[in-house]
């Protein structure tokens, strides 16, 4: 009976989306019916019932259009229209505290509080694709990391109580974010509050890939019962419970929201909706269009662009290569492996080889510390804007145990991004906790070599910022003994100037030391290949016949790699130039403006040279 209902379910939900496939919002020309009258929660409770769906047609126009310009979470944000729409029918933003988890859901809230021409025709980019308090008074966080928005609003619960105020406080929470070890953290505590708390969970059955996990399979049996399972671990933490199958229906929304308006005792709200929802290719291909670049809309199927050679590609293919010799080689994913290119196709390539472990960067840290230390091979790829979540287990349950772990670490790097997904943090994070030792290739055949070292040493646990630009080759094999730890390599030898140029910034300081020899000055060139530890005896012999070294690594300065170079020349008289990013958060800022500002490019830092060397 339960799968005949589920199937019943989906078979409408199909339906509904096919009719959608077709609707008139996504017409580039079709004009909005509703949305351009609402600037609040006050004005959407002002419409009928149906002036709401037609609301809803303009939302999905907007959300289409916005990632079709500029690119953005796009299925997520698609299948929360209707929640949105009822949440602020029902509820009183800003009054009420509507807190959203990660922000892959907030596009219809945003345009629904004032912020609808950073969707609609012509787009205002300086709308952010996640929640910030300084765009508008309905955001309360800027948020942009998975799994947070329990945690956030338990604390603007029990501030609420403490001041004796009376409002509602919405946690929005999903798309596999339940996983993370805050959001359970935060659900539990939440179930203690003894007050208005109410965390409405949209499960579309998806985290950015599929779900891992057993909590997701109790999820599951709860929809498949209608909400009427006995495994329920939401009333066995405390929290009143409440299902609706249809989570995009708005009439039924409202309903529900009605009912627990207000309520004095923690609840939670579970939504079962579609991933998507409106526009078919994303409920056909939901990992895929989780996230789309711009024009997606003008490709003539929806089959993932093809590519070149890339890092992604690379390590992928070592990686199913090892597993032919290596029995035991664990490759893992925290939620995101499509961004490193274990891609829907590939994964399978693995078998019982591959695991993901849900939205919890810290579970990953433990398991493969835990997998390490009985004899596995484990390799986890990790974005660098998320192995932040991190640090404690990679201090504790790796390195203090110095389980020989091998650690991908991928977008590392300057480069333009939101303030919540900058990859400039990871050196200062990874190479300044003991035992683990952080590579930073500038080459294909030494980021080759380096994998083939890690996951066979057994010394140390080994971390590999991936390189993040084109592929560089030089098309001969790389013998280096990665053993022999903190050793630099010397690429070019002169005088006067030393450049020693980590990773990606190898290219940068080969121009560097162009241009200087256009001058008349032959520089040294360093690769240092060891983001953690120094070659001593290599920069004492610089101080012989050099009065300048620069140091370029592509990431924040303020405890990084320079940092270490400069400290060693601290009581000479060697002249060292840092060059990288700041200690700041920028949003959205470009490429080229970032290295304006932090004087990456070749003819800056040459002046910078000659002004010292004068």
């Amino acid at each position: 009976m339960k799968k005949k209902l589920l199937s019943m379910f989906i078979a409408a939900s199909m339906s509904y989306t096919a009719a959608f496939a077709n609707a008139e919002y996504l017409n580039p020309n079709y004009k909005v019916k509703v949305l351009n009258s609402i600037n609040s929660s006050k004005d959407v409770k002002k419409l009928s019932k149906s002036q709401l769906n037609d609301l809803a047609d303009d939302l999905r126009y907007g959300i289409l259009n916005r990632a079709n310009t500029v690119g953005g979470h796009l299925g997520p944000d698609l299948g929360f229209v209707e929640p949105t729409i009822a949440m602020h029918y029902v509820f009183n933003s800003p009054q009420d505290r509507i807190i959203f988890d990660v922000s892959h859901q907030i596009y219809p809230h945003k345009m629904l509080t004032g912020r609808k021409d950073g969707f609609l025709n012509p787009i205002n980019k300086n709308i952010s694709g996640y929640s910030n308090q300084d765009e508008s008074e309905h955001d309360f966080f800027k948020v942009g990391h998975t799994s947070t928005s329990l945690s956030l609003a338990t604390g603007v619960a029990k501030a609420r109580d403490l001041k004796g105020e009376k409002y509602n406080v919405i946690a929005v929470i999903g798309d596999g974010s339940l996983s993370g070890g805050e959001a359970l953290e935060g659900l539990s505590n939440g179930a203690v509050l003894g007050s208005n708390f109410i965390a409405i969970v949209n499960d579309n059955e998806m985290a950015i890939a599929e779900d891992h996990g057993g909590l997701y399979n109790a999820l599951k049996e709860l929809r498949e019962s209608n909400g009427k399972s006995s495994n329920n671990i939401f009333k066995a933490l405390g929290y009143d419970y409440y299902y609706l199958d249809d989570g995009n229906n708005i009439e039924e929304l409202i309903k529900l929201f009605q009912k627990v308006k207000d309520t004095q005792k923690p609840t939670v709200v579970h939504l079962h909706t579609l991933k998507g929802m409106g526009y078919e290719p994303a409920v056909e291909h939901k990992e895929q269009y989780h996230w789309q670049m711009p024009g997606f809309l003008n490709q003539k199927d929806s089959s993932p662009a093809q590519s070149g050679e890339n890092y992604n590609t690379i390590t992928t293919n070592y990686l199913l290569n090892k597993l032919k010799t290596n029995k035991n080689l664990l490759v893992v994913s925290a939620a995101t492996p499509s961004a490193t290119g274990l891609t829907p196709d590939v994964r399978p390539l693995f078998g019982k080889n591959y695991v993901d472990v849900g939205i919890a960067e810290q579970q990953a840290a433990g398991f493969v510390s835990g997998a390490a230390e009985n004899g596995a091979t484990p390799v986890w790829e990790v974005m660098s804007s998320f192995v932040q979540r991190t640090y404690d287990q990679l201090s504790q349950d790796i390195a203090l145990n110095n389980n020989p772990a091998t650690i991908l670490v991928f977008a590392g790097g300057i480069y333009s991004a939101d303030m919540t997904h900058l990859g400039i943090f990871d050196i200062p994070l990874i190479s300044n906790i003991p035992n683990i030792v952080y590579l930073s290739p500038t080459t294909k055949e030494e980021y080759l070599h380096m994998l083939d070292w890690a996951t066979t040493q057994k010394q140390h646990p080994v971390a590999i910022r991936v390189p993040a630009g084109a592929v560089v080759s030089t098309g001969e094999k790389d013998t280096t003994d990665y053993s022999k730890l903190n050793k630099f390599k010397v690429e070019a030898t002169g005088q006067d100037v030393a450049i020693i140029a980590a990773g990606d910034f190898y290219q940068l300081g080969k121009q560097v030391k162009d241009k200087l020899a256009q001058q008349g000055i032959t520089a040294t060139l360093i690769n240092p290949v060891y983001l953690t530890g120094l070659d001593e005896e290599l920069l004492n012999n610089l101080k012989a016949d050099h009065k300048v070294v620069v140091t370029l690594e592509s990431g924040v300065l303020d405890g990084g790699f320079g940092e270490k170079i400069a400290r060693f020349y601290g009581n000479s008289d060697m002249k060292v130039l840092n060059y990288g990013a700041k200690k700041e958060f920028t949003d959205r800022v470009s490429t080229d403006e970032l290295y304006t500002r932090y004087r990456l490019k070749p003819e800056l830092i040459v002046e910078d040279i000659n002004k010292v060397l004068k």
